[in-house]
This record gives C-alpha cells, structure tokens and sequence, in this order.
C-alpha cells in the first residue's frame, strides 16, 4: 500500500478491472453493490492456470486472499483491508461438442446465455440477465424463473486449496441445493472451469414467469431480460437500483404449520408458497418483506441505503451508501419480518469483514 493506493498485478495481459464508471481500486469498484474498501493488492489472472498459482503462492505464504469474479455477491467491509483481491478474469466458451459448453471462470455469465442462444442450445435461456461470472453460478446454484445451474452442470474445475490438486469434479459431488454448494461459505477451492450440458433445440423450457409457457429461446431471453430490467435487476451505471447484489436474502424454507399461519395473519387470497419437501414449504422472501411493513423504496428518499424502488428483495446503494449502511437495513428488514412473521432471512452474498 503507497499513499493509500492499492498496488495492481497482472499475471499476463490486463484487462477490465472496475465496475463501469468507478475507477478507484477498491471494492466499491470491484463489486455490484459499489461499497467497500481497499485490498492491499490486487492481482487479476488471465488464465486458469495462473488463477490456481495465484492462490496456491498467496497460500503458501499465509496471505489473506478474497477471490472476486463479477463481484455481484459480495458486500465488503470499508477501510484498509488486509487482504489480496484475486480477480478472476479467464474468459473463454468452446464447444467441445454439439451441446456442451467449457466455459473459463472469469467470462461474464450473460455472454455465456447470449452463446448459447446463439448456437441455439436450451437450457440456461431462463438465466439471463444474472451479474456476475460463469465461475461463481455452481458456487451459490444460481438460478431464476424456474431454472437453476444445476439442471445443466456436468463437471467443474477447481483448485483444491486443501490438497493442492487442480482437478475436475462431477457436478453431483457439489451437493447442489437451492442457492447452495458446499463450495459456498467455505473458500476450500476456486472454480477455474464450469462444463454446461444444454440441448439443441428452438423452444425454450417451461418459463415460470410466463406460467409455464414455452417460447423461442430468443423470446425467452428476451422476455426474462425484460422481466429483469423491470426490477432493477440488469446492471445499469445511471440506474442505483440495480447497485446492488440482487436478491438480497433467499427465499426461506418454513414448517407448513407456519406458512398456514402466516397467510391467515396477513389475509390475502393465493400467498406464493411452493413445496420443499415433507412438511416444509418455501415462501417468497420480498412478500413478507412488503408485508411486514417495509415497502419498495424503504426505508425513505434520504437514506443512503434503501430497498429498491422497483423490487423489495434487493437492497441498493444510492450514490453514497457505505457497506454499515447496507448491513444496517440488511438487519432492520431481518427484524422487521422475525417480528412480523417469525421468520428469519438470510442473506444470499458473502459478507466480508463485517
């Protein structure tokens, strides 16, 4: 650290860095929420191979180390961090035959759906618009409007931190669950490659926000880009609703015994509730937010950190939020819907030094 300035490296040649429009080398320019503060370097890695030797040296030496790919769930702490950033920047999709995709870590995930709707291969079309890097969606099992990664993920690269070994592993071996790996939370390795299965094929699958309707796989993408827009959820430099890490909580799991008193304490007709298993039912996090008093937009046009104004499961930064700022709202909403409803929300990105 010189002057309160971070140090870049590069392991080859460079490349983006920032997010659009914000050029200090700090978190707020490394991830979607646009809040945090400095690593004490940063290293971006071009290629899957140096990603690895990158992690294994910064280990060897004891080195605290955060690996960012679009950086679209991660809220940093502020301040002088002692750690090392390691952005992940190897991009790259081929076909390795009709209808599966290797795709490197670092590409951006979007351009991975535009390919393969290009090529016209179904699968991930109901994906589209998700921030962030193809390297981060078995990590959490993305998902949206139906579909998840886990639908079509065969194998995955990774470096093992554990035991040094750079190896491809089967998709099943990530127990993959709803917004959960067990890659999630743990940092024991880093993808380095994901392999797609998709089909070829000119109908999309059953689209949830289309009730079930199966279109084009260009009409999908379209339909859900536009679905997406609508709520903040398509990055947008000019627009702070969608600074922000998406769906902030996840969609919690409760006692069917708890949903049936929920939805007679609020009243209303067709409460979204779904099936999750025996006696388990999973509810819609940003309706009991909204019904638990907490409206878009909350809690008001002076707060520098607010519930978005256009979906109430995102919480944005509005030009000068600092990272306290969102867990300060993150923990009133939790307690506003604990108290309401009983039910406790969880956070979908990685905190970090918070």
């Amino acid at each position: 650290m010189v002057d309160g300035h971070s140090d870049l490296t590069t392991c080859s040649h460079g490349s983006q860095t920032t997010v659009v429009g914000v050029s200090t080398p700090s978190f707020a320019s490394l991830t979607t929420l646009r809040v945090g503060g400095s690593p004490a370097e940063i290293i971006e890695c071009t290629s899957a191979e140096a990603l690895a030797e990158t992690v294994a040296r910064l280990d060897r030496a004891g080195s605290p180390l955060l690996v960012v790919g679009g950086g679209s769930n991660l809220l940093v702490a502020e301040g002088a961090l002692d750690l090392s950033a390691v952005l992940v920047r190897n991009e790259g999709i081929s076909l390795i035959d009709d209808t599966t995709l290797r795709i490197q870590a670092g590409t951006v995930w979007d351009d991975v759906v535009a390919f393969a709707v290009d090529h016209g291969l179904g699968g991930i079309e109901a994906l589209s618009g998700i921030p962030g890097s193809a390297g981060a969606t078995p990590v959490q099992n993305v998902g949206a409007y139906g579909s998840e990664i886990s639908d079509v993920l065969t194998r995955v690269r990774l470096y093992n931190r554990e035991t040094d070994a750079d190896e491809w592993v089967s998709a099943e071996s990530l127990e993959l669950a709803y917004r959960y790996s067990n890659l999630k939370f743990t940092s024991r390795a880093v993808v380095l490659e994901i392999e797609l299965a998709l089909e070829k094929t000119d109908q999309s699958i059953p689209l949830r926000h289309l009730g079930g309707e199966r279109v084009s796989l260009a009409e999908a993408r379209a339909s859900v880009l536009e679905t997406r827009r609508a709520k903040g959820m398509v990055l947008d430099a000019g627009d702070h609703d969608t600074w922000s890490a998406g769906s902030f909580f996840t969609n919690p799991v409760v006692p069917t015994s708890l949903a049936d008193e929920i939805e007679a304490k609020v009243g209303e007709d067709h409460m979204p509730r779904f099936a999750a298993g025996e006696g388990q039912e999973k509810l819609s996090a940003a309706w009991l937010i909204e019904r638990a008093g907490c409206p878009r937009g909350f809690p008001g046009e002076d707060a520098p950190a607010r519930l978005s104004t256009k979906h109430t499961l995102a919480l944005t930064n509005r030009g000068n939020a600092t990272a306290d700022d969102i867990v300060a709202l993150a923990r009133r909403v939790q307690g506003v819907v604990d108290k309401q409803f009983g039910v406790e929300l969880h956070p979908e990105p990685v905190w970090v030094g918070l």
